[in-house]
C-alpha cells in the first residue's frame, strides 16, 4: 500500500471526529470594493474591519466571508487559466428567494456569469471583483439526503454531470407570470425555452475547437 492510499483509508480504529465548514478566507488587492460587493450580494455585515482585513457574516457565525489585503500581493491577469479555488457557494432555503436575489442584483447591474440546472440544484454563477465566483443555489428536492442520493444513483447526472444552461431573466419572466419552478424546472431539460443565446462563461480556459464536449445540455 502507498503512502497516498494509507492517507485515503482511514483503519478500522480510527475515529473520524467531523467538523462544518465554517468560512473562507480571499486574499485581495481591492479591500473595500470586495467587502462592498459582498454586502451588497449576500446581505454581508461587517464584523470587524481594519485596513489589512475584513471579516464578514450574513447569519450567527463571527464571519463567513474574510478578506484579506496583506503588503506584496499582486493581481493575476491570467487567473482564468491558473489552478485555483473556481468558486464558493451560498444556499438559499427555495427558489422564490433565489430568483427574488436575482432580480434584486440585476437592478443593480450585478448579473450571473452563467446559471446551471445541475439536476439537484438551481445555480447562479456570479463573479466577484476578483474574479472569484460565487454560486447562490437552492436544492431543487429541498433535502440534502434526497439530493445525494440523486447525484449517487441517477443515470442523468452521470450522463450529464454538470446540467443544463439557462437563461435567468427568461426564467424570472415566466416564474413572475405565474409559472411554477418545478414546470420551469422540466422546460430547463425538456425545451430550449430558456437556452442562453451564447454558451456563457464558466471562469475556466476558453475553450478551443479541439477541446472535448462539456458535457452539458446548451
Amino acid at each position: 500500500m502507498t503512502v497516498a492510499d494509507q492517507q485515503r483509508s482511514p483503519s478500522s480504529t480510527e475515529e473520524v471526529r467531523f467538523a462544518k465548514f465554517h468560512h473562507i478566507n480571499l486574499f485581495t488587492t481591492r479591500l473595500e470594493e470586495m467587502r462592498d460587493w459582498y454586502e451588497v450580494v449576500l446581505g454581508m455585515t461587517v464584523t470587524f474591519e481594519f485596513p489589512m482585513g475584513c471579516w464578514m457574516t450574513n447569519d450567527e457565525a463571527n464571519h463567513r466571508i474574510a478578506l484579506t489585503q496583506v503588503p506584496g500581493l499582486v493581481d493575476d491577469p491570467e487567473k482564468r487559466i491558473h489552478v485555483r479555488l473556481h468558486h464558493h457557494a451560498f444556499e438559499y432555503a427555495n427558489f422564490d428567494d433565489l430568483n427574488a436575489t436575482f432580480v434584486r442584483l440585476s437592478q443593480r447591474a450585478i448579473f450571473p456569469q452563467a446559471c446551471l440546472d445541475h439536476g439537484m440544484t438551481f445555480s447562479y454563477y456570479y463573479a466577484d471583483p476578483d474574479w472569484n465566483y460565487l454560486e447562490l443555489q437552492h436544492d431543487i428536492f429541498g433535502d440534502w439526503s434526497k439530493s445525494k442520493e440523486w447525484m449517487n444513483g441517477s443515470l442523468q447526472f452521470s450522463q450529464n454531470p454538470i446540467g443544463a444552461f439557462f437563461d435567468p431573466a427568461k426564467v424570472a419572466e415566466e416564474y413572475a407570470g405565474g409559472t411554477t419552478f418545478d414546470e420551469i424546472h422540466r422546460r430547463v431539460w425538456e425545451t430550449d425555452d430558456f437556452r442562453t443565446a451564447e454558451l456563457p462563461d464558466m471562469g475556466g480556459p476558453i475553450p478551443g475547437p479541439d477541446d472535448p464536449p462539456l458535457p452539458a445540455k446548451w
